[in-house]
């Protein structure tokens, strides 16, 4: 992979297709489960941080060959959690997705806030 991809803007609603957009562009071509795994995890924050939030989206190489993405907001107590939706949740399936495509996810704390990241086997 070349040079990682940083992007630092607001989690807004419609920063999500432009986000996705800059990653493919960045990529250089389809990167669906990339693009995925980057709105739901934007999703989350807006979700449950709320729009407006300050975040930091990064795409890079990882060991192996793989894509590591990365998305850092600014609260550390707001941790994601892996639910089991039912067929009749409205929500609630973003990080069984995340977790469904990527080959492992977690999350990193620090006293300024978190980073949820996951890492993509290579196309």
């Amino acid at each position: 992979m070349k040079r990682p991809l940083t992007l630092e803007l607001l989690a807004l609603p419609k920063e999500v297709p432009v986000v996705r957009h800059a990653v493919r562009e960045h990529l250089g071509g389809p990167c669906a489960e990339v693009q995925l795994c980057v709105t739901e995890i934007l999703g989350n924050v807006i979700r449950h941080l709320g729009e407006g939030t300050p975040v930091t989206v990064r795409i890079r190489g990882a060991d192996g060959g793989r894509t590591r993405v990365e998305v850092s907001d600014p609260d550390p107590r707001a941790l994601p959690v892996l639910l089991e939706a039912t067929g009749e949740d409205e929500s609630g399936r973003g990080l069984a997705l995340l977790d469904a495509v990527s080959v492992r996810w977690g999350v990193l704390r620090g006293g300024d806030g978190k980073t949820v990241w996951c890492e993509l086997a290579e196309a």
